[in-house]
């Protein structure tokens, strides 16, 4: 998050792997000398670069000073008021805020909107800005899996005494619902094709769907026909599916 907010105040890319990696290696090593684990400070950098500092002696120097008040200088610098910090966090907060977001409520997306808010209110609740990121990933996740689902279709074309369903999009646990109710398991048809050459399957839960799907048509005395799926659908169906098993249908539909 630091990193992004530099990026933008700074107009540069930076490398989000790089700064991950050596971060975990720093705390890594820190740890064995009875050092605590951090990271960049949002209030920290952002005044860094307020105040010209864009290259790496900035940040040594920022460090090293740092070190040298803690370890030589603490008795002076816990004489400085706390409400003289509070001050300046308040002031980074300010410099830092977004106050064109609060205009933006009423234009942006109703999803991204609560995302921010959601994300908001948890870290003043909690105190704790992890869970605030957590709760809007969650949140976030949710709602781009709900748009994804809507994009899943299926289609059907009658040719002879063949019934192929073609099906398009991803197939997961918020779509597989909608996958089945596609399927007419009541009509008199000797043979089902479907086609899922434009379809990807990606969980458990679309595997099953899948299942309940040639279990159900081979009930009603259909010969179902599966064409089309790629590397990654092929081997989670392979793995977790059982419509090609005799011994699992059987006990599925109540045999012994």
């Amino acid at each position: 998050m630091t990193a992004t907010i530099v990026d933008d105040m700074t107009d540069t890319p930076s490398d989000k792997n790089r700064e991950c990696k050596a971060q975990g290696i720093a705390n890594i090593c820190t740890s064995f000398i009875g050092g605590m684990a951090g990271c960049a400070m949002i209030g920290q950098s952002v005044i860094n670069v307020k105040s010209g500092g864009r290259g790496r002696l900035s940040t040594l120097t920022a460090g090293v000073v740092l070190l040298c008040l803690i370890v030589f200088l603490r008795d002076w610098v816990s004489q400085i008021p706390m409400a003289a910090l509070v001050a300046v966090m308040i002031m980074v907060s300010i410099g830092t805020f977004s106050w064109r977001s609060i205009t933006n409520l009423r234009s942006h997306p109703l999803s991204t909107s609560v995302v921010m808010l959601a994300t908001v209110a948890v870290v003043v609740v909690t105190h704790n800005l992890a869970f605030g990121v957590l709760t809007g990933v969650l949140i976030a996740s949710l709602n781009f899996a709900t748009k994804v689902s809507q994009f899943m279709r299926v289609t059907s074309v009658l040719e002879g005494t063949i019934r192929t369903y073609t099906v398009t999009g991803q197939v997961f646990f918020a779509s597989s619902d909608r996958f089945t109710s596609h399927f007419d398991f009541h009509e008199a048809i000797e043979n089902v094709m479907i086609d899922v050459s434009h379809a990807h399957f990606w969980d458990i839960t679309s595997v099953s769907a899948l299942d309940k799907v040639v279990i159900k048509f081979r009930r009603e005395g259909t010969d179902v026909e599966i064409r089309g799926m790629n590397e990654a659908t092929r081997t989670i169906i392979d793995r977790f599916g059982v419509h090609d098993k005799s011994d699992e249908v059987e006990k599925l539909m109540g045999g012994h």
